[in-house]
């Protein structure tokens, strides 16, 4: 008889506690200010703005979640999923150098006057190694790596508090379209890796919009924020997918090796053992050799029983609807600096079919939840925002602010260069808003 572990069940509730899904009857569409905290605003500073993309030298394919970072600074962006970006950087800083790096490619320093206002292209080699062909010792035991990886988090990752700002961005998609926006700017009160105490997270500024015509009438609206994106931090959280007793449900083994940061990296994939009936998790984790630290992580959960999945990611829906996920997948990525390595990316997909009641076909919606590290500093007085300053675990960001307005909103701060698809949705819904306001509708900022 195939035993059916109670364990996984309580990690993949754990996970889900951050990851919920309302699917709700929607509202007519409105419009209020956007959200900025007063006491947060700062003078803004001058900067210079630097676009182009990231490709594959040989290929010319864009690079996906490629790193750009300021050399001598703690400033950084990422590409979006065309390869592109968009690098902000004070006006001060004109001898800087950038450093892009990308997994499995050679890293590459350019120097700031190399880099011109709009088109630049960066070329990446590729650098992909077998491991017979790496001169150093390989672990012989995949599971012991890993083991030893997140045992030893508090002499690889920050021990310090640290204050990060973040670009945070959900993207709610009908099939291909896009219908819902939601962006913000937010403080991240980083604890220890090797405190218990969860970090804070303070709204400073954001934006959202929605096209409910494209909708079906049904509003998905995405629990938990932020915190969706932070809480796949592995090294911080390791209990949301390797707790010390879930770890003994995997199957581990080396794969390829790569490099990044011109460092060689191992690369372990992982899978449930097949005697495991519930859900766990699926895919591949980035182990740098020579320290022994996780440097980046893509993984999926193993959805067999989509009801059980409904009930873990669904808090509410129209009762003429069943709602379940057909995908949920992870990725998370670290940076090191001056020998000590932070979270700096994640992003969450959900993917979900809406079946209604006597109709003939399904409704097909995916839901992105992203968060970059775009800069941070050491905080050196500890402070932590007070209870009512802080943004909850249960938080909707789309209630908190309506419209895409102002093409300047986000001033200095380095955000992910929107993609075509996102970039044309917020046209259109300009477009109607304005229409809208014309008609008699509430005035948009």
């Amino acid at each position: 008889m195939i035993r059916k572990y109670d364990i996984t069940r309580t990690t993949f509730r754990s996970v889900a506690t951050a990851l919920a899904v309302w699917a709700l009857f929607a509202t007519p569409l409105s419009a209020s200010a956007f959200f900025q905290d007063p006491v947060e605003q700062k003078e803004e500073a001058e900067y210079n703005l630097y676009k182009g993309e990231v490709l594959d030298a040989s290929s010319k394919k864009p690079l996906v979640f490629a790193s750009l970072s300021v050399e001598e600074s703690n400033i950084s962006t990422i590409t979006n999923t065309e390869g592109e970006f968009s690098l902000k950087i004070p006006s001060d800083l004109t001898q800087a150098n950038i450093t892009v790096s990308f997994l499995g490619y050679s890293t590459q320093t350019i120097p700031l006057s190399q880099l011109k206002e709009e088109r630049n292209k960066i070329l990446m080699v590729s650098s992909v190694l077998k491991l017979h062909e790496v001169n150093i010792e390989v672990p012989k035991d995949a599971e012991s790596l890993v083991r030893e990886v997140l045992k030893s988090k508090g002499e690889n990752y920050f021990d310090a508090p640290t204050l990060m700002t973040a670009f945070y961005r959900e993207t709610i998609k009908k099939r291909r379209k896009n219908v819902s926006l939601s962006e913000a700017v937010v403080n991240i009160y980083k604890t220890p890796y090797t405190s218990l105490k969860k970090d804070g997270v303070k709204l400073y500024k954001a934006r959202k919009s929605t096209d409910y015509s494209k909708l079906d009438t049904v509003a998905l609206k995405l629990q938990g924020g932020p915190f969706n994106a932070l809480f796949i931090d592995i090294m911080k959280y390791p209990e949301y997918i390797f707790s010390p007793e879930s770890l003994d449900y995997y199957t581990f083994r080396f794969d390829h090796s790569t490099r990044v940061n011109d460092k060689l990296i191992y690369v372990i994939s992982f899978e449930q053992l097949p005697e495991i009936l519930d859900p766990l998790y699926k895919g591949q984790l980035y182990i740098d050799a020579e320290n022994k630290i996780l440097t980046s992580a893509i993984y999926s959960l193993n959805i067999t029983d989509k009801e059980m999945a409904a009930r873990m990611f669904v808090r509410r829906k129209p009762k003429n609807a069943k709602v379940w996920p057909t995908d949920v997948a992870y990725r998370v990525d670290y940076r090191e600096k001056n020998g000590k390595w932070y979270y700096s990316y994640s992003n969450v997909l959900l993917e979900f079919k809406v079946n209604w009641d006597k109709r003939l076909f399904n409704s097909v919606y995916s839901m992105t939840c992203e968060m970059a590290v775009t800069d941070w500093k050491k905080n050196m007085m500890e402070d932590f925002p007070k209870a009512k300053d802080r943004i909850k675990t249960s938080i909707i960001l789309s209630d908190e602010a309506i419209g895409f307005a102002d093409p300047d909103f986000w001033g200095q701060y380095n955000i992910i260069e929107p993609e075509k698809s996102i970039e044309s949705a917020i046209k259109k819904i300009q477009r109607q808003l304005r229409r809208a306001n014309s008609d008699g509708g509430t005035s948009i900022p």
